[in-house]
């Protein structure tokens, strides 16, 4: 029999015991064993038992019965109907005080299997095979304490030489006190042969003494970064287009390149709820009229994708837009309640970071809106140039006015932008001013801070 399971890839273990309890085995002992039972005195138990015969609490005189005994030496053990019958009466804390710890694994895998759902269900093993007995037990104690499980500490501490200390008086408050470090902080790089990058999404920079070209480098993940798990479309995390902006924006500032002439999106950067993906930003040696080429690629699983390609110009331009009165005279007010649930049917499955959309009004082909970002993220905007959760929430306005009554129409993304530039970083808040320059695909973007002063222009955006 252990050879047959044995060879199923089972865990088998024999039993040391002399009989084969609850089995057909026990039978011939039956008469033997009703003769003494039938000769003890019994009383009714205080504590309610579940009984592991009916897997049902037990009633008034069946303990108490010696026939009761006996079918319980023969019968099955129904011991995941005793589990199930607990939680049914509320019960979430199980100890076990036998031992080992045999059961204490059976009963959690009783309710594993069932799925349950409630409270959170604690279990405790006074004993364990292998370990100090003392320190085990106590462990015990204080998982159940830690629950909410009243334990007579006094009686613990008192043949000890040990003085219990109260716990602060002050309100706890459910915050977390340590501190966050960015998953992508400059490290030791240097003794590498790089140079340190101070930025959310870049950690090292290599120069080529060639070329004077220059490569960033930097890991991507929804750990590292956790605000890019609120950017999901269609189902899928992705990098948002703003995000390569920023990362072509960055590039340029080691370069003196103040503009991003252009940058195509080739293929977006889905992000695995595991794991992660590097990332670099390569930026080639400067021509005669002092543009670089700038590409960006990710690595996942050893295969190397370009996801963006473009120029970055020394110059920049500074376009006209309206942001300085406010709000817009003469633009009718639009309603921006409920337009991220509009959003979501179109595929749009924005997360709280970047449902940045305050305010929002339309003036023939412009539009105008407020954004911001939430407070938990307004520390780590300073290291941005320009938050990608903001300057994609600077667009949200726009998206809204794409579909029929704001609920239909395709699901678009950023293909190409055009005449990029950066004038001021660390923005938590934008005005925004949208203008389409073709249909419904192309669009001119200014925003400014909440003083009208210009955060960031693009010549061009296509969808």
């Amino acid at each position: 029999m252990a050879s047959h399971f044995e060879g199923m890839g089972r865990r088998v273990s024999r039993l040391r015991v002399s009989h084969a309890f609850h089995s057909p085995l026990m039978e011939p002992m039956l008469d033997d064993f009703r003769a003494v039972v039938g000769g003890l005195a019994w009383s009714e138990p205080v504590v309610p038992v579940v009984s592991n015969v009916t897997g049902a609490v037990a009633g008034p005189g069946l303990l108490s019965d010696p026939e009761y005994w006996v079918g319980h030496v023969r019968e099955a053990v129904r011991f995941a109907d005793g589990v199930r019958a607990l939680r049914t009466l509320g019960v979430s804390r199980f100890v076990e005080c036998g031992p080992d710890a045999v059961l204490t694994g059976l009963a959690r895998q009783v309710l594993d299997h069932d799925n349950d759902a409630g409270e959170q269900v604690v279990f405790a093993s006074m004993l364990r095979g292998g370990r100090a007995e003392d320190t085990t037990a106590v462990t015990a104690l204080a998982e159940l304490f830690a629950s909410g499980a009243d334990v007579d500490w006094t009686a613990l501490f008192s043949e000890r030489d040990r003085v219990p200390v109260d716990l602060p008086t002050y309100a706890f408050q459910h915050q977390r006190y340590w501190l966050d470090i960015p998953g992508n902080r400059a490290g030791d790089v240097g003794s590498a042969g790089l140079d340190g990058v101070d930025h959310p999404l870049l950690s090292a920079m290599v120069v080529s003494p060639e070329s004077g070209g220059v490569v960033l480098t930097g890991r991507l993940s929804v750990d590292a970064q956790a605000w890019v798990a609120d950017h999901d479309v269609l189902g899928r995390i992705l990098l948002p287009g703003t995000a390569f902006v920023e990362l072509a924006v960055r590039a340029g500032d080691e370069v003196g390149c103040a503009a991003v002439e252009d940058l195509t999106l080739e293929a977006p950067l889905v992000l695995p709820a595991g794991g992660g993906a590097a990332v670099q930003v390569v930026v080639g040696a400067v021509d005669e009229t002092g543009r670089r080429t700038v590409d960006v690629f990710s690595r996942t699983e050893d295969a190397w994708t370009r996801h963006a390609t473009g120029l970055l110009a020394p110059h920049t331009t500074v376009p006209d837009f309206e942001l300085t009165a406010w709000p817009p005279q003469g633009a009718r007010r639009l309603e921006v309640e409920g337009a991220y649930e509009r959003l979501a049917n179109r595929g749009y499955l924005y997360g709280p970071v970047f449902q940045g959309l305050k305010a929002a009004w339309r003036r023939g082909d412009d539009v105008f809106a407020e954004v911001e970002l939430p407070e938990e993220s307004w520390e780590e905007a300073h290291r941005f140039g320009l938050h990608p959760a903001l300057l994609d929430a600077a667009m949200h306005v726009d998206l809204l006015l794409d579909g029929t009554d704001g609920d239909e129409g395709a699901t678009m993304l950023p293909f190409s932008w055009n005449g990029v530039s950066l004038h001021a970083s660390g923005a938590t808040a934008l005005r925004v001013h949208i203008r389409r320059l073709r249909g419904e695909e192309v669009s001119a973007i200014g925003v400014a801070d909440s003083t009208g002063q210009l955060v960031a222009t693009v010549d061009s955006l296509v969808t």
